[in-house]
């Protein structure tokens, strides 16, 4: 197994949409509903991710197939929520049981070490146990959930968040 995590290539965003849109398609753990065309990821996520700063893609590769990534993204708008972000981790179904996830994530945590980074949040939709073993063994803290926060496939699903602080 030949694993390379690296940061995202421009060739990156057909698998990555691909990949993803399986999540939409049969999941509730994304709340989009509608697939992505290539041109619209790359419009509304790809392109704004930088090889460096607090806001990153990287891919996973096993044996030079995308296999996964992982992002970390604004937590939100305002000013003041600058030095906190909410990372992301997707993988394809064969790429589970393999650590590849806590590859992922533990390579964006380290590069977020050198930005002005205070703390990760993650949200996971309930029921998730393998997102929950992830994160719980990164060092995130169960901090609240959000009850029937998103209706997707006609009913309503929680959302728990979770937080890391960057020195741990």
């Amino acid at each position: 197994m030949a694993l390379t995590i690296r940061p995202h290539r421009p060739d990156d965003i057909e698998p990555l949409t691909a990949l993803y849109n399986t999540f939409i398609r049969n999941t509730s753990i994304t709340f989009d509903l509608e697939p992505y065309t290539v041109e619209r990821r790359r419009e509304t996520w790809f392109d704004h991710y930088a090889a460096t700063g607090p806001h990153r893609l990287l891919v996973a590769v096993l044996d030079g197939e995308v296999v996964g990534y992982a992002t970390s993204s604004p937590f939100a708008t305002k000013a003041a929520y600058q030095t906190s972000v909410e990372a992301s981790v997707y993988l394809k179904e064969t790429a589970h049981g393999r650590s590849i996830g806590t590859q992922l994530y533990q390579t964006l945590f380290d590069q977020l070490k050198t930005e002005d980074v205070h703390r990760i949040y993650a949200g996971i939709t309930l029921p998730n146990p393998a997102s929950i073993a992830l994160h719980r063994k990164l060092g995130f803290q169960p901090v609240g959930v959000y009850r029937e926060v998103g209706r997707k496939f006609g009913r309503y699903w929680d959302v728990e968040w979770w937080e890391k602080a960057i020195e741990d």
